[in-house]
C-alpha cells in the first residue's frame, strides 16, 4: 500500500478558498506561501518508498542528501513501496497546504496534516493572533528545493526530514485592516526542516508534519 501524507490533494477548489493566508512557518515565524492552491486532482502521498536515487534523474535536482542515503535506505528495506520521487513531490505539497492552514487558521486542515507539538504550538499561534485581532495575508512565492535531509526508523517510527528553501511573501493587518507588518511587494527567503512521520504498524499509511525547525 502506497505511504501517503495527505498532501497534496483531495481538495482542490476547497483549498483555493480555504487555505491563502495565515502566519509562516513554525509557532511565530510570519512567512507566506506561493499562488493559488494548484490542482490537486487525485490524492498525492507524502511517499512511500525510495527507490529513487540520491543523485538527480536525467539532469534532475538532487532529492536525498548524502548524509540521509543510509537512513532512506533502511526506509526501503523496511518499505519497499517507498518512493523517494513521490514522496518529495508530496512533501512539497504538504509544505504549501500546512503554511496556507495555519495562516489562515485553518485547525481543521492542520488537524489531519499535522501531529503533536507542531500542532499544538500551531494552535497556540493561532489563538494568540486572533487574540490580538491580527489576520495574515502570507503568500508561498515559490519553492526553489525540497530535497531529504534526514530519515529513518526508531521502532516502529518511520522519520522524513525535509528541507525546504522557499521565497515567501507576508502581511500582517490589524483589526482595522492596517499593516502591522510585512510586504507582499518583498519575498523573504527562508529554509526549514520539516520532520514527517508515521507508525509503520498502523493501518494508516498517511504521514503527518512531527517536527519543524529552521534550516
Amino acid at each position: 500500500m502506497l505511504i501517503y501524507i495527505v498532501l497534496l490533494a483531495m481538495v482542490a477548489g476547497f483549498l483555493a478558498l480555504r487555505l491563502y493566508s495565515v502566519l509562516g512557518k513554525r509557532t511565530g515565524h510570519e512567512q507566506p506561501l506561493p499562488r493559488p492552491a494548484e490542482e490537486r486532482t487525485s490524492q498525492q502521498p507524502l511517499p512511500r518508498s525510495v527507490d529513487a536515487p540520491a543523485e538527480p534523474r536525467e539532469g534532475g535536482p538532487r532529492l536525498i542528501e548524502p548524509g540521509a542515503e543510509g537512513g532512506v535506505r533502511q526506509l526501503v528495506g523496511a518499505r519497499t513501496d517507498f518512493d523517494v520521487g513521490q514522496f518529495v513531490e508530496g512533501a512539497r505539497s504538504a509544505y504549501k497546504m500546512i503554511l496556507e492552514a495555519f495562516w489562515k487558521g485553518d485547525r481543521e486542515t492542520l488537524d489531519w496534516l499535522v501531529a503533536g507539538d507542531v500542532k499544538a504550538a500551531f494552535e497556540s499561534a493561532i489563538d494568540a493572533r486572533e487574540q490580538a485581532g491580527h489576520r495574515l495575508e502570507n503568500r508561498l512565492v515559490s519553492i526553489e528545493r525540497a530535497v531529504i535531509a534526514d530519515a529513518g526508523i526508531e521502532g516502529s517510527e518511520a522519520r522524513v526530514t525535509v528541507r525546504f528553501d522557499a521565497d515567501i511573501a507576508a502581511v500582517t493587518r490589524d483589526a482595522e485592516g492596517e499593516v502591522v507588518a510585512g510586504s507582499l511587494s518583498d519575498a523573504v527567503q527562508t529554509h526549514d526542516l520539516w520532520t514527517f512521520g508515521r507508525n509503520l504498524r498502523s493501518d494508516d499509511p498517511n504521514w503527518k508534519l512531527v517536527e519543524t525547525d529552521e534550516a
